[in-house]
């Protein structure tokens, strides 16, 4: 059997590190590019609910990472077999090295709980095999894995924050939690995802989250500790899909 190691080695050739968000023309929250600005436009006019934001590539359209994220969730066979191994051995490699600096970066020792942000579509989101993957296959995450949010009924324009999108399996007291999301667009639903778990936590601890929560845009930081332009430096430092934590939900 393969190893963690052999299978996401290929992944170096073609995943390259985000710029820092120090950088000129880049987004200080999310990485993107932007031109002279020291946000892109979804960050700058949405309300930031994440801790903090985590982006572990780059991807060029139609370049083969966005190949392999658009194919190993809907793709069949072996094919499709294939991807979701090599990004669950890119996601291991990833977390076992960076999730401790992503953890502080977010203000917190550990995160307890780990879930991933719903699909845009209930019958899309209900075969997502992502969560099978951080659930059965990535170590780092087996044991803390857990379906804390669905798609709400709500209907909301497409690439607004907002929280009603998902609703919360269950109450949250004080957890610690890493959100997954495989791709950041405007960045919308991952921000819903947590602004959803942070007003569950507000119902049921009285507020006690919602100033760190409220300060995130100045804790943004980019995958490990890189600085410079994008840059290859391993293949288990890149990688399109976010890690967003937040803490004490």
């Amino acid at each position: 059997m393969a190893t963690v190691s052999e299978l996401s080695d290929p992944y170096a050739n073609f995943m390259i590190n985000p710029a820092p968000p120090t950088d000129v023309d880049v987004c200080r929250r999310c990485t993107t590019f932007v031109d002279g600005y020291p946000t892109c436009y979804p960050c700058g006019f949405s309300t930031d609910y994440a801790d903090a934001i985590l982006p572990i590539s780059y991807s060029i359209h139609f370049g083969q990472l966005h190949n392999n994220l658009a194919q190993y969730k809907r793709g069949v066979g072996r094919p499709a077999q294939r991807l979701r191994l090599e990004l669950s051995a890119v996601i291991w490699r990833f977390l076992a090295t960076h999730e401790q600096c992503l953890a502080a970066a977010a203000g917190t020792d550990a995160f307890e709980l780990v879930c991933t942000v719903p699909s845009r579509s209930v019958d899309r989101d209900e075969l997502h095999p992502l969560r099978t993957m951080l659930s059965k296959i990535v170590s780092p995450t087996a044991t803390r894995y857990e379906r804390l949010l669905r798609r709400s009924e709500v209907v909301v324009a497409d690439g607004a924050v907002a929280p009603q999108r998902f609703q919360a399996e269950r109450t949250l007291d004080g957890d610690d939690v890493l959100l997954i999301d495989d791709t950041w667009t405007t960045g919308a639903s991952a921000e819903s995802a947590a602004g959803a778990l942070s007003s569950l936590a507000r119902e049921a601890s009285g507020c006690s989250s919602w100033d760190v929560i409220s300060t995130r845009s100045t804790r943004t930081m980019p995958a490990g500790s890189h600085s410079g332009p994008p840059r290859s430096i391993g293949p288990f430092a890149r990688f399109t899909m976010r890690l967003t934590p937040s803490r004490r939900w």
